[in-house]
């Protein structure tokens, strides 16, 4: 061989293996098929290899998965966070928000139930603290924090959900507008207001966290004066 020159790779001869690799390659199939197409044997046909040859980089799917996850959160800064606690907790939920909008196949492997970005945890820390320097006990500012989350994960699923049914051509009406004037007798004010109802339920997403936040921790902080 002339000195100096690079050694090709044999025909045939598989990729090299790692676990940057494999972790891509099972992002691309959630992000496009959904979690529930991921496994070893679908990502060692994405990457050109065989399941065996994974299984050196990964233990089983629930590791991989939690390899798609790890490091997610880091891939937007930490906004910096207000001194007041009420501030602090809307800042965080905010943050939380456009994080997870901005990645939506992430949310797809949350769905899983018991699977999270470590790294991320310093949300879910900063909100429950939040909520007990706001006068919460331990328990309120447990549940503070999951109806937090609860609003974002959902708002994020359903406005994706009702993103994939706009953009269908095929799609059948459906609630409001499939509401016409004979059910105007029993329900007429969601009748009167079907016309104007994609007007109305345009939300700013910092303004209805605002609300909930205020809700949540109103009669701890009005106890406290």
């Amino acid at each position: 061989m002339v000195d100096g020159e690079k050694k090709k790779r044999a025909p045939g001869r598989p990729r090299r293996l790692g676990p940057e690799t494999i972790v891509a390659a099972a992002r691309r199939i959630i992000d496009e098929e959904g979690v529930e197409a991921v496994s070893m044997r679908r990502v060692a046909r994405e990457v050109g290899s065989t399941p065996m040859a994974l299984y050196h980089h990964v233990r089983d799917k629930d590791e991989l998965l939690l390899l798609t996850l790890a490091g997610t959160s880091t891939a937007v800064p930490r906004p910096a966070l207000p001194a007041d606690p009420r501030e602090r907790m809307i800042a965080v939920a905010v943050h939380m928000h456009g994080l997870l909008k901005r990645m939506p196949w992430v949310l797809k492997v949350l769905a899983l139930g018991d699977l999270t970005d470590p790294k991320a945890l310093w949300m879910a820390e900063e909100i429950v603290q939040s909520a007990l320097d706001s006068g919460l006990d331990e328990a309120r500012a447990v549940r503070a924090y999951r109806t937090v989350w609860h609003f974002v994960y959902g708002d994020l699923v359903l406005t994706a959900a009702r993103e994939r049914r706009a953009a269908d051509p095929d799609r059948r009406p459906s609630f409001p507008s499939a509401l016409t004037g004979e059910d105007a007798r029993e329900l007429p004010r969601l009748t009167e207001l079907a016309g104007r109802w994609e007007e109305l339920q345009r939300y700013d997403v910092r303004e209805q966290l605002t609300a909930i936040v205020d809700g949540l921790l109103g009669p701890a902080r009005a106890a406290r004066g």
